[in-house]
This record gives structure tokens, sequence and C-alpha cells, in this order.
């Protein structure tokens, strides 16, 4: 496993639509390795394919797993996603609006208008079809990821962008 370089907002790969993933082979499993290892270095909550300059659809997430995260997420707290071809089959009517930062754009934060509640299906790191549903954060980090894969950044939709103060960088990164 390596950590991989995430490339910044103005690096033309993350304006593009990515390639579907077609081969679960070993240098698809490195991908994911290195970018397990690349997410939780930076730290980060989610990382997508093309953040380290690699057109694929694949994302992964991982959400907080320290004590307030495990209040606040029960069991979501540290679970580990791997989801390659991701597609959003199913939101909510209710939007809410919260608060985005992204490891490819550093030092800013915006204000977006993100589903409520989402399944999403996909293939796990094995080619094995799965199909998740997920509410509030975790809802937000997958829609958010998958933005990625269609080239577009949180800075696009977002209301309002900023840069936080130090105690609000670290509770918004992605």
């Amino acid at each position: 496993m390596a950590i991989r370089t995430i490339i910044r907002a103005d690096n033309p790969v993350l304006r593009k639509k990515a390639h579907r993933v077609v081969d679960y082979d070993k240098k698809f499993q490195t991908l994911v390795d290195d970018m397990i290892e690349t997410m939780l270095d930076a730290p980060g909550v989610g990382l997508a394919a093309p953040q380290v300059a690699v057109s694929q659809r694949l994302i992964v997430v991982r959400l907080s797993d320290d004590e307030e995260s495990k209040e606040e997420f029960g069991e979501e707290a540290g679970k580990l996603y791997v989801v390659a071809n991701p597609e959003i089959i199913k939101t909510s009517k209710d939007v809410a609006e919260g608060v985005e930062g992204c490891l490819s754009i550093p030092g800013y934060v915006g204000t977006v208008d993100r589903f409520e509640t989402i399944t999403l299906k996909g293939y796990d790191r094995y080619g094995k079809p799965l199909r998740i549903k997920a509410d509030g954060w975790l809802a937000r980090v997958f829609q958010h990821e998958i933005d990625h894969l269609d080239g577009r950044l949180y800075i696009d939709i977002a209301k309002k962008v900023w840069e936080p103060k130090e105690d609000e960088a670290r509770t918004t990164a992605e």
C-alpha cells in the first residue's frame, strides 16, 4: 500500500466524467488499498479515484470512529465502504443544508444542499453487487464523492464558500 498524491481543483482530471470499473484485478485492488490509506492519512471521510488522478468510478468512505462519532453515527462509525460504479437509485424528498470540505480544495468549506437519505447501488472491491441506504452525514459524503466521479466539485453547487476557523475545518473535512 502507498499514500498517493491528492490532486487539487485545478487539475483537469477532476473535471472529467470517470470511466466505469470493468476489471477487479490486482491493479484495481492496489488502487483500493492505496485510496483507503490515502484517505485515512489525509485525514478525510471519503475519497474518489479522480482525486488521486485515476479516472475510474471508485469511491472509498469511512466515517470517523472516535467516541463522539460513535455516539452520533452508531454502527456507521468506522465502517469502511468501497464502492465501484456507484449509482444513486433513490433519494428522499427532504434536502438539508450542510457544510462540506474537500481534500482537493484545502483551506475552504462551503454550504451545500444534499438529499437527507439516499439509496445507492454499485459493486464492492471484488465486483460483487451491493446496495446501501444512507442517511444524514453518510448520505452527504456519498453524494459528495459520487459528484467527483461526474467531474463536479462541491464549490460548483455551494451557496457560499469560505475559509473556516481552525476548529471548524476539523469537523468538515471530506
